[in-house]
């Protein structure tokens, strides 16, 4: 995926999508949504909520490339055989 700015919005319908802020065009990254009985358990703080869903999100996609890494590296690494 080529850097870019990306931003949280909140749309007319109530989702919440995370997109390309330098693009109106694109279609958005992530959308979510949240029923109504949700969004009333979570006293109408669904943009918190779903901010921190995109974070925890992104820091698995971390953690998850981080892993492959160390993996292909491991791989790749020369091994003794006697």
């Amino acid at each position: 995926m080529p850097a870019s700015f990306l931003e949280i919005a909140e749309l007319a319908n109530g989702d919440i999508v995370l997109q390309r802020a330098d693009d109106d065009n694109a279609e958005p990254l992530v959308t979510i949504r949240f029923s109504d009985e949700s969004a009333v358990y979570m006293h109408d703080q669904t943009l918190e909520v779903a901010k921190a869903m995109i974070q925890a999100g992104i820091q698995a996609v971390a953690v998850i490339s981080e892993q492959a890494e160390a993996e292909e590296a491991a791989a790749l690494a020369p091994r003794v055989v006697h």
